[in-house]
């Protein structure tokens, strides 16, 4: 019995990770060659962004109406208080996913983010990239972080997409995933000194907010298609279970009429 729920769990989890979200790839490493625009419209490579040190990454885009905002004004926040050097112990990345999306758009947002912050800040530890040749999607590939482009009966483009903090290491080893909007300083600067020590360490959340472009309507369908997908998973498991369970009596029963014949 133990065999077969192994077997459907197994295919319980390949289906999810076959959805919009992240499907981590712990372990794998990032091209450090993927070029970038920078905010003085500069084009940079990861490698260099990430200049040899630990690395938040983020994957946002920054007209984003749903939960980048919430989730880079979470960073901003988090960063105020993590007890680490910025650019020395560690830098941060933000990366914008979306295909028409502009380095003066980076610029707005990262200028607003600092000026939140409620200490100095040392501005180029945080760096917010626009791709080119679709380096951002290559990047977002690389650490299965899962998107989907939507266009509105306006013509509006958005993205409908999960939050997630992906930790590389020095090398670009992606060490850690932290699923959601918030994170605490305290979590952050252990996965920060894990990452310069190149170990891995598994998610302990799974759970991941998602972002949509009609976001109540998107929001309830997905809500309820989540939970129509867990009862049937569920309905499945039950049934199994019964299965396997009168089979086993079934088998009983007829070894004890052998006996007794």
């Amino acid at each position: 019995m133990a065999k077969y729920l192994t077997i459907l769990l197994l295919c319980m989890q390949l289906l999810h990770s076959e959805g919009l979200g992240v499907n981590e790839k712990l372990g794998d490493m990032v091209p450090l060659d993927l070029i970038f625009i920078n905010e003085q419209s500069e084009r940079v490579t990861l490698k260099e962004l990430m200049d040899g040190k630990p690395t938040l990454l983020t994957l946002n885009y920054f007209k984003c109406a749903g939960i980048c905002s919430p989730q880079l004004n979470d960073m901003a926040i988090m960063l105020s208080r993590l007890h680490l050097a910025e650019n020395t112990d560690y830098k941060v990345i933000t990366v914008d996913f979306a295909e028409d999306e502009t380095p003066e758009l980076a610029v707005a947002k990262k200028k607003n983010l600092i000026h939140s912050m409620n200490r100095t800040f040392v501005q180029d530890a945080w760096h917010f990239v626009i791709g080119e040749n679709n380096s951002s999607g290559r990047l977002a590939d690389s650490v299965g972080f899962k998107f989907e482009k939507t266009v509105g009966k306006d013509g509006r483009v958005d993205y409908i997409h999960g939050a997630a903090l992906i930790v590389l290491s020095p090398t670009g080893k992606i060490t850690r995933y932290m699923s959601g909007i918030e994170q605490l300083s305290t979590d952050v600067k252990m996965a920060l000194n894990e990452a310069k020590k190149e170990i891995v360490c598994p998610t302990i959340s799974k759970n991941s907010p998602y972002c949509f472009s009609e976001k109540q309507e998107g929001f309830i369908m997905v809500k309820m298609g989540s939970k129509v997908w867990a009862v049937l998973m569920l309905s499945v498991v039950i049934g199994l279970l019964v299965y396997l369970i009168r089979g086993g009596k079934s088998n009983r029963n007829r070894d004890e009429k052998d006996k007794e014949i």
